[in-house]
């Protein structure tokens, strides 16, 4: 793991500047290229303008560990007021939750209870998808997915490529038929659990992916989404599904909102599945920051805006 990269995981974790943070204008300015504001109607104002240039949209509601029942409980029925949103509006957004925003540092159960009334509300032709957090929520996650997917078949997972354990957890989700975001990772992970090296991590996820993409050929797998911003990375993948004889309709990416927006388009532009998540709310420092620690050259962006602040 590169030092900068080291030193940003560290500062997403960091209570005095996340309170902090938010007041700076030269910050704020920053965030906005990575969401379009804090509310869910600008959410809805981006994913039409999106949805115009045919690329699809997830929604995200910024927060995580939650220790708050009444919090929790918020944090669900605001998800099913955007699912009612999306709906009146006739669009096709889906949305992707955070179990320990749902209340998983509470109970597991409690947690299940407000997943499950987000997926029965959402439509079957959709995907509710579950982010994946740090390494110690990850059998939590997948044990509250295993359950969800056992009565609903449209909620899906999201995979990091860093951990080494992943190669593990496809081999015994496949059997239940997932739906299954691929990620590479972006939390700080000690080299026992997460690969170090990047050259590591990029060899995982192609490997990863081919699987994967072998696995919804044989109806294994229900949907595969490859959500990175490696363009490289995404050619190969591409060649790979054309070798398995996928249409460009069959082969999605995701991407997040402001990032790679020339790639975003590309890809819609040659019929593939282009999807970009979404994020907003007010907690966005942790989110932010993280960001920043995937593509560290992205603080370049935020010197700029310091100096014309």
């Amino acid at each position: 793991m590169s030092l900068m990269r080291s030193v940003l995981l560290a500062a997403s974790q960091n209570r005095w500047l996340r309170d902090h943070a938010s007041h700076y204008k030269f910050v704020r300015k920053s965030v906005s290229r990575f969401m379009p504001g804090e509310t869910l109607d600008d959410a809805l104002i981006a994913a039409q303008t999106l949805g115009s240039k045919k690329i699809g949209t997830v929604f995200t509601h910024l927060g995580e560990n939650i220790s708050d029942r009444a919090e929790a409980q918020q944090v669900a029925d605001h998800y099913l007021e955007v699912l009612d949103r999306i709906r009146e509006k006739g669009m096709h957004t889906e949305i992707s939750v955070k179990l320990t925003q749902l209340g998983l540092d509470l109970s597991a159960d409690l947690c299940f209870d407000h997943l499950k009334s987000i997926i029965a509300r959402a439509p079957r032709e959709s995907i509710v998808w579950i982010d994946m957090e740090a390494s110690n929520y990850v059998d939590a996650t997948l044990d509250l997915y295993r359950r969800a997917l056992g009565e609903f078949p449209n909620v899906g997972v999201c995979l990091q490529a860093y951990l080494h354990r992943t190669k593990e957890d496809v081999a015994k989700l496949l059997p239940l038929r997932p739906s299954i975001r691929l990620v590479k990772g972006a939390y700080m992970e000690p080299p026992e659990i997460a690969f170090p090296r990047k050259a590591d991590v990029d060899a995982n996820y192609f490997a990863l992916g081919k699987e994967l993409l072998k696995a919804k050929k044989e109806k294994a797998c229900v949907r595969v989404a490859f959500a990175t911003h490696d363009v490289a990375m995404i050619r190969r993948l591409a060649e790979q599904a054309g070798k398995e004889s996928f249409s460009n309709a069959e082969f999605e990416v995701q991407m997040l909102y402001g990032i790679q927006r020339g790639e975003q388009e590309r890809l819609a532009a040659e019929g593939c599945t282009s999807i970009v998540l979404v994020a907003y709310g007010t907690f966005w420092y942790p989110w932010f920051v993280r960001r920043l620690a995937e593509r560290p050259a992205n603080l370049w962006f935020i010197a700029r805006n310091v100096f014309a602040s």
